[in-house]
C-alpha cells in the first residue's frame, strides 16, 4: 500500500511528440534522462525523495491547477488523428490524491469529448507542455 511517504506510479498514453516534449522538460527539471524507462513498469510506488517522481509530481500538480484552461486550449481533433499504434505508455509518479484526481478529470474530459483515454490524455498534456499532439512543435 502507498503510504505518504510514497509516490504512486499510474500510466498515460502519449503521442511520441507528446511523449519526447514531456521527457525533454523532464530531463531539464530532474535530469530524466529517458523517462519510457525510468520507473519500473512492475512497481506501483516510489519513495519521496526521488528526483524523477518529484519532478512528474509537481508536473501532475500543475497540469490539476490549470486543468480547466487546459481542456480549453486541447487539440483534441489533432490527437485523434493520432493512429491508434503511435501511442505509448508512459509512467508518471504523484501522490496518492493527484493520480486519483487527474484520472478523475480524465475520464470526464473522455466523456465530454466521446472520444478515448489516449486521445483526451495526449491532447491535454499537450497543451500542458505548449506541443502539438502531431508534430514536434506548435
Amino acid at each position: 500500500m502507498t503510504g505518504d511517504d510514497r509516490y504512486k506510479l499510474f500510466g498515460v498514453y502519449l503521442s511520441r511528440p507528446v511523449a519526447d516534449a514531456l521527457g525533454d522538460t523532464l530531463y531539464e527539471t530532474a535530469g530524466v534522462v529517458d523517462l519510457e524507462t525510468y520507473f519500473d513498469e512492475t512497481a506501483d510506488a516510489v519513495p519521496q525523495g526521488d528526483p524523477g517522481a518529484e519532478a512528474t509530481d509537481a508536473f501532475v500538480a500543475d497540469v490539476l491547477a490549470e486543468f480547466a484552461g487546459l481542456y480549453d486550449r486541447a487539440d483534441f481533433e489533432a490527437a485523434d488523428a493520432v493512429a491508434p499504434d503511435e501511442f505509448v505508455l508512459v509512467q508518471l509518479a504523484a501522490t496518492p490524491q493527484r493520480v486519483s484526481e487527474i484520472r478523475e478529470r480524465f475520464r470526464a474530459a473522455e466523456t465530454i469529448q466521446e472520444t478515448d483515454l489516449r486521445t483526451v490524455q495526449t491532447a491535454i498534456l499537450a497543451a500542458a507542455l505548449g506541443v502539438s499532439p502531431t508534430a514536434e512543435a506548435e
